[in-house]
């Protein structure tokens, strides 16, 4: 009997955590367990990312709920969102509530532009209203090249690196303080142009068409004197 009930018991918890360290349950004794193991380093990436996706699920409801309201005051009082807001207006384009949606997403990111949609904002990826906001005026500024740009999203690599480049340098998410403070981005010069290459580079790699790093890279040199200038709608870098 014995026997068995040590097997049972072995069984048991390499069930329960799957050789990760991760060990599931809401409870809040088994949280702590779990952020523990990760400040011990005790957990593998994989058991990480299922930590991250629990939580994110647990958490659903309250971050929508919080990206949503975050997102209805930006839309009344942000200043730069109700520019990005007006100048599509006068484009044809309307975004509001009704198409800015809060959502939990799977992968890490923060918000998409989708022709057809709208915006997306990854409420479980937001830290704060100010990342809210970059991330709304970052996708306002893709919104804002489709109308006016007629940007050819599926086919056309520098037309999706020349909407990157300026939607990282208009958005804010590259101004210094974010840079110094969040992401340990410790230049003090040319700071502001690295961040707006570095992203447009990732964000060009993830796309179909582009075959490497090395691709993303010379594709988005080719268009950079010229979108990085480009400051429209605003008069110039606002953030």
């Amino acid at each position: 009997m014995m026997t068995d009930s040590r097997e049972n018991d072995t069984s048991s918890k390499h069930k329960t955590s799957n050789g990760s360290g991760f060990i599931p349950g809401d409870d809040t004794w088994t949280q702590w367990r779990n952020v523990f193991a990760i400040l011990t380093d005790r957990m593998t990436d994989e058991g990480k990312e299922q930590f991250r996706v629990a939580r994110d699920t647990r958490n659903e409801a309250a971050d929508c709920k919080r990206c949503e309201d975050q997102r209805d005051y930006l839309l009344q009082f942000s200043p730069v969102i109700r520019f990005m807001s007006d100048s599509i207006r006068q484009l044809g384009g309307n975004l509001s509530s009704h198409n800015i949606y809060c959502r939990r997403c799977t992968s890490r990111k923060a918000g998409g532009f989708d022709p057809d949609y709208g915006i997306l904002l990854c409420a479980n990826e937001m830290k704060d209203q100010s990342h809210l906001e970059d991330t709304l005026a970052h996708e306002m500024v893709h919104a804002y090249d489709h109308l006016r740009f007629k940007v050819d999203w599926s086919n056309n690599l520098r037309h999706a690196a020349c909407t990157e480049i300026r939607a990282s340098s208009l958005s804010g998410e590259c101004r210094w303080a974010r840079e110094f403070f969040r992401r340990g981005q410790w230049k003090l010069t040319q700071q502001h142009q690295e961040c707006v290459r570095r992203r447009a580079i990732l964000s060009v790699r993830a796309r179909p068409g582009c075959k490497d790093e090395a691709h993303a890279e010379k594709v988005v040199n080719e268009v950079w004197d010229s979108c990085f200038r480009d400051t429209r709608p605003f008069d110039e870098i606002y953030r």
